[in-house]
C-alpha cells in the first residue's frame, strides 16, 4: 500500500465580498519571464504532509487505538503542527493541539467561522476517495481570529488521520508570477483569458491572489477572479473601506505609466479584515490587468 498518497494543495478560497461598501479590487506586479512555474509547496505544507505520512503509518501498523498517541507523543507534533483523528461516523477521537477539547464529541455538524461544515466534507471525501484535503476558516490559536486553514487527511479503516496548517500569505513574488501568467494568457487569447479569470475555482485564483481586468476607455470591470458579479461595474461606483476612489486613481496611474504598483486599504476576504493591499498592474491593448496581495498590519 502506498502510504504517501499526499494531496495536492491549492488554497482556492473564493473571495466573498461583504456589502458594507461597494467593492474595489486589487492587483500585482509582473515578471514576464516567470510564467509556467509549477506550484511550489511552502515549508509548512511540506511539514504537514510529512507529519501526516508518519501518523498514517503509525495507525496502519499499531491499530485504531494508537490514535491516542497523538494526544501525548511529541513525535506527532511539529511546532505549530499536530495530528488529529476522527472516525468516519463523525466522532472526534484524538488531537495533539487545541482541538483536543472536541475529543469524544460528534463533529458532523461542527462549522468553521463562516458556517462551513468542514468535518462533514472531510468524512465524505475520505469515505469516497480514501484521502484528500479540505479548506476552511478556523480560529488560529495565535490571534484567536478565523484564518484560512488547509487540512490533509487519509483514511485508515474506519479512522481518518489528519494534519492541518495555516497557509502563509501570498507574497509579492507570487503575485508577480500570477500577473505574468495572466499577461501571457491575454496575449494568446483575450476572451478565453477573461473567461478563465472570472472562474472563481479556476487556475488563476491562488489562495488570496486573483486577477482582475478593467477596460481603460469605459473604466468598467471585464473580469474579477474573486467576485465576477463586479463585471460591468464602473470605477466611479467603487470606494475603498476608507472611502477613497481607488479604482479611479488606479486607472489614472495606468494611463500615465502603463505599469506599476498601487497601494490601498481593502477587505481581505480570507481574514475578513481591512488590510493594506499592494496591486501590481500592467496595460495591454487598452486593458488594465492586475493582481494584488495583502499585508497584515498591527491594526488588522
Amino acid at each position: 500500500m502506498n502510504v504517501l498518497k499526499l494531496m495536492v494543495v491549492g488554497c482556492a478560497l473564493s473571495g466573498m465580498l461583504t456589502s458594507f461598501v461597494v467593492r474595489a479590487e486589487s492587483s500585482t506586479a509582473v515578471n514576464v519571464l516567470e510564467i509556467t512555474e509549477p506550484h511550489v509547496a511552502s515549508d509548512a505544507e511540506k511539514r504537514a504532509k510529512t507529519l501526516l505520512a508518519k501518523a498514517v503509518i503509525h495507525v496502519q501498523t499499531e491499530g485504531d487505538e494508537s490514535v491516542k498517541d497523538f494526544m501525548s507523543d511529541p513525535e506527532y507534533i511539529d511546532g505549530e503542527l499536530y495530528v488529529f483523528a476522527l472516525g468516519i461516523d463523525g466522532e472526534f477521537l484524538a488531537s495533539g493541539g487545541s482541538s483536543m477539547v472536541l475529543v469524544g464529541d460528534s463533529v458532523l455538524d461542527t462549522q468553521d467561522v463562516y458556517g462551513k461544515p468542514f468535518f462533514r466534507e472531510m468524512i465524505t471525501k475520505a469515505v469516497h476517495d480514501g484521502y484528500g484535503e479540505v479548506k476552511y476558516n478556523w480560529a488560529n490559536p495565535t490571534d484567536r481570529m478565523g484564518e484560512p486553514k488547509t487540512t490533509f487527511f487519509e483514511r485508515v479503516g474506519d479512522v481518518i488521520v489528519a494534519v492541518g496548517y495555516y497557509p502563509e500569505r501570498s507574497s509579492a513574488a507570487e503575485a508577480k508570477r500570477l500577473l505574468a501568467r495572466a499577461m501571457k494568457a491575454m496575449v494568446e487569447s483575450e476572451q478565453k483569458s477573461i473567461d478563465e479569470f472570472n472562474d472563481t475555482d479556476g487556475s488563476f485564483v491562488e489562495g488570496d491572489l486573483y486577477v482582475f481586468v478593467m477596460d481603460m476607455n469605459s473604466g468598467k470591470f471585464l473580469a474579477h477572479g474573486a467576485s465576477p458579479e463586479l463585471v460591468g461595474r464602473s470605477h466611479d461606483e467603487i470606494l475603498s473601506p476608507d472611502n477613497k476612489p481607488i479604482l479611479t486613481e488606479l486607472l489614472t496611474l495606468a494611463k500615465e505609466n502603463g505599469r506599476g504598483v498601487y497601494t490601498y486599504k481593502w477587505l481581505n476576504p480570507q481574514s475578513n479584515k481591512v488590510e493594506t493591499k499592494h496591486t501590481y498592474y500592467r496595460v495591454i491593448d487598452n486593458k488594465l490587468v492586475a493582481v494584488g496581495y495583502y499585508v497584515k498590519t498591527a491594526s488588522s
